[in-house]
């Protein structure tokens, strides 16, 4: 089944997001599937946001929860579970796979449940740099009940690249995609 899209023909990054929250409404009506739904939208906001506001998007995805990070015990301690993310479907170029919750923008996003929007990554302690193009990041946290499941990164290659109304905006989008994926294979 190929989703209907209308595509945009915003003006302005307000109005674009409005166009993205229909259009990902679009996609994921009548898919549940998290695969699907993802890489379809990580593919409207990456040429939504590089089409309308010209800015030099590099990189839109998703890292998800990764059931299978196995922890490490040292000699006489008892093995203690680490949170962490796994690349998930993006737009871009080749991305860091294993992030841990608290270390970077990711990974702070996931650990403190709430949206992280960095002007300068250079600026920002602990910024794990998967491409050296990007010089601004924003990350929201994919929340389902009380436990995140993922995030939605974007990075953009000037900085200041993000703004509030791209935190409103994304918050929107990832709200929809958490309430009509079916999540099994994430949270088990």
């Amino acid at each position: 089944m190929t989703p209907n899209i209308t595509p945009s023909t915003a003006s302005d990054k307000g109005e674009l997001y409005g166009d993205l929250k229909l259009q990902v409404e679009g996609i994921v009506h009548g898919q549940r599937n998290w695969v699907t739904n993802l890489a379809n939208a990580s593919a409207l906001i990456y040429h939504g946001l590089r089409d309308t506001t010209k800015q030099p998007i590099n990189w839109v995805g998703f890292y998800l929860l990764d059931q299978n990070k196995e922890s490490t015990a040292s000699e006489g301690t008892q093995a203690e579970k680490k949170d962490a993310l796994i690349l998930g479907p993006f737009q871009g170029r080749v991305a860091c796979t294993n992030i841990e919750f608290g270390r970077g923008v990711c990974g702070t996003a996931a650990a403190e449940k709430r949206t992280v929007l960095v002007e300068d990554v250079h600026q920002f302690p602990g910024h794990i740099a998967c491409d050296s193009a990007s010089n601004s990041e924003i990350v929201v946290p994919l929340i389902l009940g009380e436990r995140v499941i993922g995030v939605l990164d974007l990075d953009c290659e000037v900085t200041n690249g993000f703004d509030q109304v791209d935190q409103e905006g994304l918050e929107a989008v990832a709200k929809i995609l958490v309430e009509a994926c079916d999540w099994r294979g994430v949270v088990e």
